[in-house]
């Protein structure tokens, strides 16, 4: 059935004539240990940043050496030669944004000599991704994304020997249990990591549990998402004195006893004495050395004359009763020797965060750091799956030309996702680089999305103007809106859900003429834009005076609808000037929620849920801590900086309203606070069951040569005990609890910054005594935590001098278009219900605020009968609803092979059931799902493939691991059921798919238009 598996057959067969041996990889390619000693695996490696101190290019090309003396393409063409030289010659690669850039630019013949290499287990791929991702930063759905990406790269070109077995996470800053659970359901057998708590990691020094199964999904996926895990002793670099990189320093193997500098004698005593060292922390027979690091192998004959030589010798003392043996390996064949001692292993089920390198060096800071380009990659991720979605629902025998649009916006986001990208800690020109290859993805979806609209939208043969998205409506900037007087919406929904949205457009003129698809006016409200909003440097050249306001409702499911808009005449009743703030306290209402504000503070004093009449105090503030401001030499002097958090005191400064006003209009209530160097806007809108709060930041004040880190806090009468409740990555909910580490008795050394955790979408506190649950989402990846009983912070902006000397080299203090420090604005939103019915609200408005409608529009010179006679003003692309706790993930064409016909069309789709188990009464049970529920084209068949969408799922055999119990596990309440191909009955129709909670199936399906 499956064509995209054919085609790929024909590819690799193509070039199997050149190659001289049939494929031996995989466990079946190591090399052999010895069954009664110490095997010791040596796994050369290079560690290869997507960017950090250079640019992804500078990387690549080895420009700016005066930065790192770095040249990836020179590392690959090195190590593949010495591999060629010898067969039992071993060396692992990892990030394929470098890769395949190498591979495009190689001839034929080098091709097949890769091809041999990888088919014999010489080289083999770790981890697989577009980039090794952080795991604080990054959403699911863009860790899944970047993954596929790299894995699909392999598999085109190396089939099942390209396949990763292993995830290889060596540099990130802690580690996320959301990650684990996806390498799992990748298909991977095991994962490795560098870093973590220098008080965990002691204590399972002590106690030889440096390797063991990470639980990923205890409650929801069970042993599917088991995953055997190890810390690396070393980090992931060689033992002290072995690193024999070009240029290193260390002592070389000198083996002429002719010479007086002769060291093979001391050399392996040294190197014996580090295994020794090494292994008593271990319980198995076997233990992995890294011998690599950061940038290492441009001369990989170096490196592997040393090894040999290492190797030779060591061995050598086996003879005189040494129980040593030394070889090539890499992590996967060390994995398959640890699974073969069927001894049963420790299990962990909570996460890797916050990470310390030591008692005053807590890594949280970069949770928050470079908060605009958090911001800008989590909308990038909105416009990348619209944009795969269009393409695949508009294409009509241009797959090939839309997809490789697509392409660059994927390969854009596959590199933000890097661990030294969307986290923060990269130089300043390099994160300017990430922001302009994001740029140049929208620009090449704009193409592929126009092309799809082409299809969707013409009644007859006149093709529609291309639209455009604009991108700086946050503050108030979109050219097309403020200078024209005729404007056509289209507004796409990317959920499988209908959705409504709430939409602001910058205009000039107070009176307009607003048109539904069906012709009927949209109510709408005029507001000023704020002065605050005018000050944004970046709005230097626009002229817009207000916004336009509107809802829009009911939006299709991967749908469109046509809104029109245009300057009208008459009264301005709907204009909503800015009003002094009332000396009385103010209420802002609607039907669902109350905020009330006092009326000599400004600020913010209680929230009421009006359906249920469930009302506490809330105070909110903005504050910030100032920056430890230390020179590094000692840990007690460690500045705050890109990576480190770290306050110079535990209680933040308050930073007082200066002014305020409100605006009261039917569809939008807003009261406005403005800080010395900030401003707030507390919103609410008709109907809302939230109250969003747009926090405004910059510049920040360093006149007084102090770095500052800015926080919202949230103060409610909730008794949490200590205890609150994050996300991780978008996805499951980690408990937290206040100085407190599951695994071990933590002696905490930094209150503040000691107890913050990753906010990649939500986080909330609860008290069962009035049932209440209060829940803080966020519309980017931030710090946060509950420092005091009924508090929730979260840090939204930080400006620091110093730099914290762990190797960025610069402070991390932005500055914006006009050379002042930079402005950046984003969104909370508040929840205020039962601790019973909130998982229902964050999860809907979690996954709204991740996929919401994207607004694509143009100027036209036509009038509205016209536009509406020629095109279609509502367009759905499924015809078949999903159940309201199941999303649909992917839907991402497959770019035709060339050797396949065009009319064989194939797409990727990732279902969700997108809550945990027994997380709410309803939503948590199984779904049932119709494949066949898509409009636009009609599916002939369907594949189940594992979650990167490279390996057919009824093909996967994960190696099985022996788990000590813990006692407290729930079991899982149904039974799992896995389809591996569907295909059509006598009435052409597909079997259903059944979802579990937190259960992700992956499918390619081929269809037709």
């Amino acid at each position: 059935m499956d064509v995209y598996i054919l085609g790929l057959l024909l590819v690799f067969c193509l070039g199997a004539q050149a190659r001289p041996s049939q494929p031996e990889c995989g466990y079946d390619s190591c090399n052999p240990i010895k069954e009664d000693m110490l095997n010791v695996h040596l796994v050369p490696h290079t560690h290869d940043d997507v960017g950090w101190l250079k640019t992804v290019d500078q990387y690549y090309y080895g420009d700016r050496n005066d930065i790192q003396n770095a040249g990836v393409q020179y590392i690959i063409d090195s190590v593949v030669q010495e591999l060629l030289k010898d067969p039992s010659k071993r060396f692992i690669y990892v990030e394929i944004a470098f890769f395949a850039r190498w591979w495009r630019e190689q001839d034929e013949a080098m091709r097949d000599q890769v091809r041999m290499l990888v088919n014999q287990g010489r080289l083999e791929f770790i981890l697989g991704g577009w980039c090794m991702n952080d795991e604080a930063s990054t959403h699911y759905n863009a860790i899944i994304d970047q993954h596929t990406l790299g894995l699909r790269f392999l598999s085109e070109n190396f089939a099942e020997c390209g396949r990763p077995r292993t995830a290889w996470q060596v540099d990130p800053f802690g580690h996320s249990r959301e990650q684990a659970s996806l390498f799992a359901q990748l298909g991977y057998d095991s994962l490795f990591f560098g870093r973590l708590d220098y008080q965990d990691k002691n204590k399972r020094l002590n106690e030889s549990n440096m390797e063991f199964v990470w639980k990923g999904s205890p409650n929801s996926l069970g042993e599917t998402a088991n995953l055997f895990t190890g810390v690396l002793f070393n980090g992931y670099g060689p033992p002290g004195g072995f690193n024999w990189n070009q240029g290193s320093g260390d002592d070389p193997m000198m083996d002429d006893k002719r010479l007086h500098d002769y060291n093979v004698e001391k050399r392996v005593d040294e190197f014996l004495k580090a295994v020794q060292d090494q292994a008593k922390h271990y319980r198995s027979r076997d233990i992995m050395m890294t011998m690599g690091s950061d940038f290492e192998y441009q001369n990989a004959h170096t490196w592997y004359k040393n090894l040999d030589k290492l190797i030779h010798y060591v061995n050598a003392r086996q003879q005189n009763g040494s129980g040593v043996n030394l070889l090539y390996s890499t992590p996967s064949c060390y994995t398959f020797q640890q699974n073969h001692l069927n001894q049963i292993w420790n299990g962990k089920d909570d996460d890797f965060f916050p990470y310390a390198s030591s008692a005053h060096t807590f890594w949280t800071g970069y949770f928050t750091s470079r908060p605009a380009l958090k911001g800008y990659v989590r909308q990038s991720n909105n416009y990348l799956q619209v944009c795969k979605q269009l393409d695949t629902i508009g294409n009509y025998r241009t797959g090939w030309m839309t997809s490789s649009g697509v392409e660059v916006l994927k390969e854009a986001m596959g590199v933000a996702q890097h661990h030294d990208a969307v986290s923060g800690t990269e130089k300043q020109h390099v994160a300017n680089d990430y922001a302009e290859r994001l740029s140049n993805g929208y620009k090449s979806c704009e193409n592929v999305t126009n092309m799809a609209l082409k299809r969707l939208l013409p009644r007859f043969q006149q093709e529609p103007p291309n639209l455009q998205f604009c991108t700086l409506t946050n503050i108030s900037k979109c050219e097309i809106t403020e200078n024209y007087d005729k404007v056509v919406l289209e507004v796409y929904n990317p959920l499988g859900v209908d959705s409504d949205t709430w939409v602001r457009l910058p205009v000039n003129g107070t009176v307009f003429d607003v048109f539904s698809f069906t012709g009927d006016a949209i109510p709408y409200q005029v507001i000023p834009v704020t002065s605050e909003t005018k000050k944004i440097p970046e709005r230097k050249g626009t002229y817009a005076q207000n916004e336009l306001i509107f809802q829009l409702t009911g939006i299709s499911p991967l749908g469109l609808q046509t809104v029109w808009i245009q300057k009208g005449k008459g009264d301005n009743s709907s204009y909503t000037p800015f009003k002094a703030f009332p000396s009385a306290d103010f209420t802002m209402q609607n039907k669902l929620v109350s905020l009330t504000f006092d009326h000599i503070t400004k600020q913010v004093k209680e929230m009421e849920n009006l359906q249920i009449s469930l009302k506490i105090p809330l105070h909110q503030k903005l504050m910030h801590y100032f920056g430890f401001s230390g020179n590094n030499s000692k840990d007690e002097f460690r500045a705050s900086g890109a990576y480190c958090f770290r306050p110079n005191s535990t209680e933040p400064k308050t930073m007082m309203v200066q002014s305020a006003y409100i605006v009261q209009g039917d569809l939008v209530q807003e009261v406005h606070q403005v800080f010395p160097w900030a401003s707030q806007v507390f919103r609410l809108y008709k109907d809302a069951n939230n109250v969003e709060v747009e926090w405004t930041v910059g510049p920040i004040d360093i006149s007084d040569k102090s770095g500052k880190e800015v926080i919202s806090r949230y103060d409610t009468s909730l008794q949490n005990g200590g205890v609150f409740y994050t996300d991780a990555n978008g996805r499951e909910i980690q408990e937290r609890k206040r100085n407190y580490r599951k695994t071990w008795n933590l002696n905490q050394t930094e209150p503040v910054a000691g107890n913050y955790y990753p906010v990649n979408s939500r986080i909330f506190i609860r008290d069962p005594a009035p049932d209440a649950q209060f829940t803080v989402l966020t519309d980017r990846s931030q710090g946060g935590s509950s420092v005091n009983d009924g508090q929730i912070e979260l840090m939204v902006h930080r400006r620091l001098l110093h730099d914290d000397s762990f190797g960025v080299g610069e402070p991390l203090n932005e500055t914006g278009a006009d050379g002042k420090g930079l402005v950046v604005r984003g969104k909370h939103y508040l929840v205020l219900d039962t601790i019973k019915n909130s998982a229902r609200q964050h999860r809907l408005i979690g996954l709204w605020l991740y996929r919401q409608p994207v607004i694509m529009l143009t100027n036209v010179s036509m009038d509205r009968e016209q536009w509406y006679t020629q095109f279609n003003t509502q367009v759905s692309g499924l015809n078949t609803l999903l159940p309201e706790n199941v999303h649909i993930l992917t839907l991402e064409m497959i770019p035709p092979n060339p050797l396949t016909p065009i009319s064989l069309r194939q797409a990727i789709v990732r279902l969700e059931h997108f809550y945990e188990n027994g997380e709410d009464e309803e939503m948590s049970k199984p779904a049932i799902v119709d494949l066949q529920m898509f409009g636009f084209f009609n599916i002939t068949g369907a594949v189940e493939m594992t979650l990167g969408a490279n390996m057919m799922l009824k093909d996967l055999n994960r190696l099985q691991w022996r788990v000590m119990p813990s006692g407290d596990e729930p079991a899982i309440p149904y039974e799992r059921q896995t389809y591996r191909e569907l295909k059509l009955d006598s009435k052409g129709k597909l079997p259903q798919i059944t979802l579990n909670p937190m259960e992700i199936k992956t499918f390619i399906i081929d269809f037709n238009g």
